[in-house]
């Protein structure tokens, strides 16, 4: 039983067709902001094309962009092909300085180059997956799948199978020597039990499966490496679904100490392509909003000033990245500066909180000055919000994994102040559903989740709840 369809997932033929779409998109989107704005194609464009197609090709190649995508989502390609995109322009612009002929080239013309060409590359390869995603729901371009092992974490690789068939998968069969007794058992809608593993390994010899998971428990390893051993023998590609849930997992990623495989159980989600995704994020975003609230903020400084005696910021230790103090930097709104062991939350009818500052709390408007830590790169926009050196050593004895949302770098909004978990805590629940969207935000970060939070911080209802 072979693979069926016109197009393998690590087919040649559909990495060049990508390649060369991607490059005539290139070359067709400049053409046409040469043509809307009624210049004429010269031969500075075809250098700039040329350069700019080897460029984009070398950086996505990098990126990953032409790699195997089955299973993976289109929204993480998508953000890559828009950073592979800034990079090419970057380098462009380098190379158009240093050779002295950037005031050869029309500004507008440029700009339109750019934006066209990463939007065209970006639909077009969404609409790619699309497409190929419906054929394998019709059943066409498909792999077939065994999985060795009758467990609870072989019955979820099933699961997961048979529930997406855009990924292009169909189960042919679960294998697994145990006695029934000691096995888990499966659903009959997932895939039928077909023998012992020697009998997946002699289909496996026969080309009668693609891909193998093999879902045995951890402490079976004699089991896994004989059988392991025995499947080198074969083509079929073979994966280790590993169950490390038990561990409460943070971003966990394969890497290597040396020549040792390692899994990381507790990690950043900003290493690498993500880091710089995150970083430019901040960057562009945060300058365009200093920008627009330098002016206010002189203002709210002014009310400050007059609204009450005393300094008119107020600087506050926290905890960063890494658990590391900083120290942050708001507006006074209360009469009291408070930073010592012991913290006391704002209140309801707080009386510490003067008139002004009641305002700007309630707005937020007393966070502003801390665009400067994002710009800085001590804090990020979207992000776990920073808590008092004092509170934090007081929750992270009594809330399991509370450390871990620093992790990330802490940010002046969050998925938990959008859902409406901000303010007082005088509850221990309270707290503890402030760090499950914390790291529900940091185990599934994606660039428009942070453009949706940024969205509902500015116009969400729940983001002032409990705001005073």
């Amino acid at each position: 039983m072979g693979s069926q369809g016109l197009v393998k997932p690590y087919s040649p033929a559909l990495n060049l067709v990508m390649r060369l779409v991607d490059a005539g998109l290139i070359a067709a989107t400049h053409f046409l902001a040469i043509f809307i704005h009624h210049e004429t194609w010269r031969d500075m464009h075809t250098t700039a094309t040329v350069l700019a197609v080897v460029i984009m090709h070398l950086v996505a190649q990098w990126l990953g962009l032409y790699s195997a995508w089955r299973g993976r989502a289109i929204t993480p390609e998508t953000a890559r092909v828009f950073l592979a995109w800034m990079i090419t322009w970057a380098v462009l612009l380098m190379l158009a300085f240093v050779s002295k002929v950037s005031e050869n080239y029309s500004r507008a013309i440029s700009l339109t180059w750019f934006g066209g060409a990463a939007v065209a590359i970006s639909i077009w390869r969404a609409c790619l997956r699309l497409a190929l995603r419906e054929l394998r729901r019709r059943g066409r371009n498909t792999r077939s799948v065994a999985i060795a092992g009758l467990t609870e974490l072989a019955e979820r690789v099933g699961r997961t199978v048979h529930e997406e068939p855009e990924l292009g998968m169909r189960i042919v069969g679960f294998y697994d020597d145990r006695i029934p007794q000691r096995c888990h058992p499966i659903p009959e809608d997932l895939g039928p039990y077909k023998g012992k593993l020697d009998k997946l390994v002699e289909r496996a010899r026969n080309g009668e499966v693609d891909i193998i998971y093999i879902a045995l428990p951890l402490r079976a390893e004699p089991r896994i490496n004989q059988l392991v051993r025995k499947l080198a023998d074969t083509t079929a590609s073979v994966y280790m679904a590993a169950d490390f849930d038990a561990f409460d997992l943070l971003h966990a990623r394969w890497g290597s100490l040396g020549d040792v495989p390692v899994v990381s159980i507790h990690e950043t989600p900003f290493y690498g392509v993500d880091g710089w995704l995150k970083r430019a994020e901040d960057i562009v975003v945060g300058t365009l909003i200093m920008m627009l609230i330098s002016i206010p903020m002189l203002f709210i400084a002014i009310g400050v000033k007059l609204s009450s005696k005393g300094p008119v910021f107020f600087r506050q230790r926290r905890y960063g990245l890494n658990g590391e103090v900083i120290h942050v930097l708001k507006f006074r709104s209360m009469k009291v500066m408070e930073d010592g062991a012991e913290v006391k939350q704002a209140t309801k009818n707080d009386s510490r909180i003067t008139p002004f500052g009641a305002f700007i709390r309630r707005t937020s408007l007393d966070e502003l000055p801390q665009f400067i830590h994002v710009i800085t790169g001590h804090m990020s926009i979207v992000g776990p919000r920073p808590h008092a050196v004092a509170h934090n050593e007081a929750y992270r004895k009594r809330i399991q994994g509370y450390m871990l949302r620093h992790k990330v770098k802490p940010g002046i909004t969050g998925w938990a102040q959008v859902n409406g978990w901000r303010g007082e805590t005088d509850t221990l629940e309270k707290m503890e559903k402030r760090i499950e969207h914390d790291l529900e935000y940091i185990r599934n970060w994606g660039l428009l989740w942070d453009i949706k939070i940024i969205f509902l911080t500015v116009f969400g209802s729940k983001v002032r709840k409990n705001a005073y």
